[in-house]
């Protein structure tokens, strides 16, 4: 038997996107954000509103990093969404996060976390708070990746939001093989 909730913001699994900007002065500003994913093949969109220092950012330099938050920097992705740099412009340094200029777009990239998309803005709409952006180039440190060039998704250890539970979870087991598991059905 099911239960109804009723209309919430639940969704599994919810990433965590650390998205990191260069504010007017040249300080690095990132931020926690779970409502996002891929809206087209060279673009991401994500839901942020007005107020954050890193949408005012990203609306001036037009660029900004979104990085996959990660098990081993779980502590420092929760405290750049719990702190904002409206009241506190060193969070970014406070967070213990390092910032490396992307060679793409005017955007830091954060070296602790290596998965990483460089964007340019498409747009941002402050009605919806839906903020848009190309990726121009995706950045993967080399500690994550197999012999063969892909991506460890165990040595990357990326962590979701449980929005109902409100905890970080981590990913990394394989439930089966995309576009292949399925393929046991098809002629039965």
């Amino acid at each position: 038997m099911r239960k109804n909730f009723g209309a919430k913001e639940w969704l599994y699994p919810m990433p965590v996107l650390i998205i990191a900007s260069y504010g007017s002065d040249g300080t690095p500003d990132a931020m926690n954000a779970a409502w996002g994913s891929i809206s087209d093949d060279k673009q991401i969109g994500i839901c942020v509103s007005a107020s954050h220092k890193t949408v005012q950012n990203i609306q001036e330099r037009k660029a900004f990093t979104v990085s996959v938050g990660t098990a081993d920097f779980v502590t420092e992705c929760d405290y750049v969404g719990i702190v904002s740099a409206n009241d506190n412009p060193a969070k970014f340094e406070q967070s213990g996060f390092h910032a490396q200029k992307s060679e793409f777009v005017d955007a830091p990239l954060i070296q602790e976390l290596p998965f990483a998309l460089e964007c340019k803005l498409i747009s941002y709409d402050k009605q919806s708070s839906h903020l848009f952006g190309e990726i121009v180039n995706v950045s993967i440190d080399e500690r994550i990746l197999t012999g063969s060039g892909t991506v460890d998704v165990k040595k990357l250890s990326p962590i979701a939001f449980d929005p109902v539970n409100h905890t970080y979870l981590t990913l990394g087991e394989s439930a089966g093989k995309a576009f292949s598991i399925g393929l046991a059905l098809k002629n039965s």
